[in-house]
């Protein structure tokens, strides 16, 4: 059986499948993806809280390099073999080259549930694998393109991005405060962290049965490449994970965020740095295939993996 909060992504892609009326209000989605931010955030500071030392430097620099070489290794596949314009390639590179904070919060639920070790800096890779994506994705557009560069707009928009200041806040009160002083607000993330999770599931599932009305059955090869990506880039996460040393648990949640593309940080970046881009196509693949794809299917094979590399 699957973990129970994968069920209530199921239900919301059935109920989308059969159009019913039934509709999670965009405020209550903002308040989820706020609080679902901030508990990852959390999570990660007070597992660093006391832990946090210089010799993690060589694991952390490899994994901003792996997020940052994805976009590099998806344009020209992008480009000559999908046939994609220089916007769209660029566009889609990013959103595979940044992370997914809800798969990321599924593969934790589940590295969790099954007592896998996970080091103290993992919730450290979702953001130090969503910057450098985005920056190289866009610097590498407006080269090929011979757009001007602007690259401190650039920076300055992945830097403030909402995504990207509730997680390094969480991370940072959660090192600053540890668990003893974060006693008071424990309830509220930590204890309701499953719950926030399914019901931000739920609507996710929604969403991705709006995104396959209509069907583009005419970018058929983006389909096969959004289907055979994640397998490809988790393999290449999970070699990354192996040379790093990582426990099984940061392995599995490295190759997992390796595997995965992003439908929050990357999409509101891209459409003011990349207008020519089409966004929906974007969300279709992440959100439409590579994201339910992972969930259902892809972070046990990866976890298989993991446990055959030893």
């Amino acid at each position: 059986m699957p973990d129970i909060v994968v069920t209530f992504f199921a239900l919301g892609v059935l109920a989308g499948l059969a159009r019913s009326d039934l509709q999670v209000p965009k405020a209550t989605y903002d308040t989820l993806s706020i609080l679902l931010m901030l508990t990852i955030g959390l999570k990660g500071g007070l597992a660093l809280h006391g832990n946090m030392a210089w010799s993690l430097a060589p694991e952390l620099a490899g994994v901003a390099v792996l997020g940052g070489l994805i976009p590099l290794v998806c344009y020209p596949l992008l480009r000559q073999l999908v046939r994609l314009d220089a916007a769209n390639s660029a566009s889609i590179a990013a959103h595979y080259g940044s992370v997914s904070a809800g798969t990321f919060a599924v593969v934790l639920a589940y590295a969790e549930s099954r007592g896998l070790l996970i080091s103290p800096q993992a919730t450290l890779y979702l953001v130090l694998m969503e910057l450098p994506a985005i920056i190289v994705a866009i610097i590498l557009y407006r080269r090929l393109s011979g757009g001007e560069g602007q690259t401190l707009a650039v920076l300055h928009e992945a830097f403030t991005s909402r995504g990207v200041i509730l997680l390094a806040g969480g991370v940072l009160i959660g090192y600053l405060y540890g668990a003893e002083r974060a006693e008071s607000v424990a309830p509220l993330f930590m204890t309701a962290f499953k719950g926030l999770l399914a019901l931000f599931l739920l609507e996710m599932g929604l969403c991705t049965a709006k995104c396959l009305f209509p069907f583009p059955k005419h970018h058929w090869r983006l389909i096969i490449f959004a289907l055979a990506a994640p397998f490809a880039l988790a393999c290449a996460g999970a070699v990354t994970g192996h040379l790093l040393g990582l426990s099984a648990g940061s392995a599995l949640i490295l190759a997992t965020l390796t595997a995965s593309a992003s439908y929050i940080a990357a999409p509101a970046a891209i459409r003011g740095a990349i207008p020519e881009a089409d966004i929906g196509l974007a969300m279709f693949v992440s959100l439409g295939i590579t994201f339910p794809l992972n969930v259902a299917v892809g972070i046990p094979l990866y976890h298989r993996l993991i446990l055959w590399m030893g």
